[in-house]
């Protein structure tokens, strides 16, 4: 039941880009701001709202109302091309979600939204509200992404080696895939740069990170902008507990089968699963989908293999028959029940940003098979800088073959180099679950940020003044 408007203190929209992987880590700020009582509204698509379940539990903290993109029955795949979505949603988006806020009964203070829609921002200052801009990607990648927009790192990259402040030095191989290979999604590029189009005139600037876990590039970027970290985003109940019931991010496009999983996890021993698991949207080439079969086969460890039914058909004829004692393949699955469960002793991972920050937080070593966008910088990251796991090396044709698949979960699972790899990995843990904590460093900005929304004075002959 909803509380009467007096009893709130504010209210916050929060708007992601409508797919998962942007949606869960803004719905569980939310869930933040809610346990410091502010009332959130987040905005999502028609399409999306239609096509997807938010749990009980979300629905009690966060209220969910749709917008228009301008293609409610298709979504994203109505499109001609992602530009013509991404014109169509600014032109129909702006008007909706101009809608949305003006109606709302209790007055709002700020539009949190998606770093990738910055046309978000223009909406708040039109309805004299505050405006702040959430980065679901990394600090590292997006001052990547910076120093292309400003020049600072040229295209074609020269290489064979990049240097950027608060970085290590990082190999062509290392950057996200739309700066290394211009040829290879070149619509999306301009999507990552537009980012930072009007960013100083955004009110607040959060990123799901954390202080500790990017303290180099975080002391270069905020030179250049008042950033303040919020992370990490994982249900409250994976970390510091203080979110009662807080288990889940209550968002899901697919339909897991829990109760299956938790049933073979339970019958395997402490540390003998590999979790296999590439996200939402990565799609592997069939012969990268053989080899990775091929490699856990011949690991001879226990796997649980998240295939998606649309990359059923890459695997080779009758696998799923040759594997049944050793492997358990499944459509979907709830992936941190999954990564809490004693079973499990290392994740191979794309190394999208949410997977990297769940890895992290609790405290799994990682297989880290990166594929494109984000993931081949969290990579380098994750093997070389918080030295949480290992990067399968490809090959010219840029496969991860079943040798280097075999090789990399025997050093995660065995012997000394996996010792260390479990050792720093229980650190990160502590030290993330420190950041969310009471007075952590992300609990204190996110302090901040409600305290100044509760004391701001929003003029609206000056768009872009919050002021206390």
């Amino acid at each position: 039941m909803e509380k009467e408007g007096k009893e709130w203190k504010a209210q916050v929209i929060v708007f992601p880009f409508p797919v998962q992987g942007h949606i869960n880590p803004m719905l569980q700020f939310s869930k933040r701001l809610f346990s410091k009582g502010l009332k959130v509204t987040l905005a999502t698509t028609h399409f999306l709202l239609n096509h997807s379940t938010f749990q009980t539990q979300t629905q009690t903290t966060v209220t969910v109302e749709p917008i228009s993109d301008g293609f409610d029955k298709g979504g994203m795949a109505e499109a001609a091309s992602v530009e013509a979505y991404n014109d169509r949603f600014k032109a129909v988006g702006s008007e909706t979600l101009f809608e949305l806020i003006k109606k709302q009964r209790i007055p709002v203070k700020c539009l949190v939204y998606d770093s990738t829609l910055p046309w978000a921002l223009d909406v708040a200052k039109k309805l004299g509200i505050a405006g702040a801009s959430f980065f679901t990607q990394s600090c590292a990648v997006n001052s990547i992404y910076y120093h292309v927009k400003h020049g600072l790192l040229s295209l074609p990259v020269p290489g064979p080696t990049v240097s950027i402040d608060g970085l290590p030095l990082l190999q062509i191989n290392d950057l996200p895939s739309f700066v290394s290979d211009l040829e290879s999604y070149p619509s999306l590029l301009p999507i990552m740069l537009i980012q930072f189009s009007n960013l100083e005139e955004a009110d607040f600037i959060l990123f799901n990170t954390f202080d500790k876990l990017e303290d180099q590039v975080l002391n270069w970027m905020v030179k250049q902008w008042p950033i303040k970290t919020i992370g990490p985003t994982v249900p409250s109940m994976y970390s510091d507990k203080r979110i009662e019931g807080d288990t889940d991010y209550g968002f899901n496009l697919f339909k897991p089968s829990e109760d299956s999983i938790m049933n073979w996890l339970n019958n395997r021993e402490t540390g003998s699963v590999i979790y296999v698991s590439f996200g939402t949207i990565a799609e592997l080439k069939k012969e990268q989908m053989e080899e990775l079969a091929f490699g856990l086969k011949e690991s001879n460890y226990h796997f649980l293999w998240v295939v998606r039914e649309s990359e059923n058909k890459k695997l080779p004829n009758g696998f799923a028959e040759e594997i049944a004692e050793k492997g358990f393949m499944v459509p979907w699955c709830p992936q941190l029940e999954v990564l809490a469960h004693g079973a499990v002793g290392c994740f191979m991972t794309h190394c999208g940003w949410n997977s990297t920050i769940e890895s992290l937080s609790l405290g799994v070593p990682v297989v880290a098979v990166p594929q494109w966008i984000d993931q081949t910088t969290n990579a380098k990251l994750t093997a070389d800088v918080w030295e949480v796991g290992v990067r399968a090396g490809v090959d010219e044709k840029g496969i991860a073959r079943r040798e280097e698949i075999e090789r990399c979960t025997r050093e995660v699972m065995e012997g000394e180099r996996g010792i260390e790899i479990r050792r720093n990995a229980m650190k990160w843990k502590e030290l993330a679950k420190e950041a969310v904590d009471e007075d952590g460093s992300s609990d204190r900005n996110i302090k901040e940020f409600v305290d100044r929304l509760l004391c701001s004075r929003i003029d609206s002959s000056r768009p872009d003044s919050i002021g206390n």
